[in-house]
């Protein structure tokens, strides 16, 4: 009984499948003449065309012939559509790279307001007028002059110091008649002593008949390192010599009369 029950089972079986896989392929074949499904992406077959470069000389990837053909499988039929070709210029190569990624950077100074001027800089376009040449032309040269001055008057005195010492001190020799003579000249000597010019005189070349002349105050700056100096000379024409006593540029004479020398009267 069972064995029979089993028989029946299969037989019912078998009989259910045949019938739906009649049924199933003539729905295929119906819905394959009006509605073409998309294959799945591991069925698609490809023939892709080779990179052509752009050159004289070689064909233009657009004259080829188009064979690229992509085939959809439905069922028990199987179609082809045509690709259409890549662009012209997705064979080109060497294009430079662009970084799309990176922004440029915009700096606000270099915008400027309508009506307004980008203020000069000191460095750019800056001139100078002609007048402060002048100034610095004058200002050097009188830096020069003082330079100059300060270095003249320092080799004075320097010179001063090798032939008067200091206190300034000048000697000479003259025949004036004092008990003397060619042989015994009188010996005088001149000191700038504190401003005071301080005349010695040694009649005959004895120290023991020595006089002393008062000479004139100095009074100026630098006057206390002025050397005095003496000359000789007849001034009132009695033929006798006359003392004369020089510092720098002044003179004052002394008359020679009764032995002896007294400053000039007036006239």
């Amino acid at each position: 009984m069972e064995e029979y029950r089993t028989q029946q089972r299969n037989r019912r079986t078998q009989s259910q499948s045949i019938r739906n896989t009649g049924d199933h392929i003539y729905n295929d074949v119906e819905y394959d003449d009006d509605v073409s499904t998309r294959m799945p992406s591991s069925a698609r077959r490809y023939q892709s065309l080779p990179d052509i470069r752009m050159e004289t000389g070689r064909r233009r990837s657009d004259e080829l012939p188009n064979t690229d053909q992509r085939y959809y499988a439905t069922g028990n039929t199987r179609q082809s559509r045509a690709v259409i070709p890549p662009r012209r210029t997705a064979t080109q190569t060497g294009l430079p790279a662009v970084e799309t990624g990176r922004q440029r950077n915009i700096y606000t100074d270099d915008i400027q307001p309508l009506g307004r001027q980008k203020p000069v800089s000191s460095g750019q376009g800056f001139k100078f007028h002609w007048l402060v040449f002048v100034g610095i032309a004058m200002l050097i040269m009188i830096i020069g002059w003082v330079a100059f001055t300060a270095l003249g008057t320092w080799w004075q005195t320097t010179q001063d110091d090798w032939h008067y010492g200091r206190p300034r001190t000048f000697q000479t020799d003259a025949v004036v008649g004092h008990n003397d003579s060619a042989t015994n000249p009188s010996h005088f000597m001149a000191m700038n002593l504190n401003r005071h010019a301080v005349i010695i005189e040694l009649p005959g070349g004895d120290a023991t008949k020595a006089r002393i002349f008062n000479g004139p105050i100095l009074i100026g700056p630098g006057q206390d390192l002025a050397p005095v100096t003496l000359s000789f000379q007849d001034v009132n024409g009695d033929g006798l010599l006359d003392m004369i006593i020089n510092v720098q540029d002044a003179h004052f004479v002394f008359i020679n009369g009764g032995g002896t020398f007294h400053p000039a009267r007036p006239g």
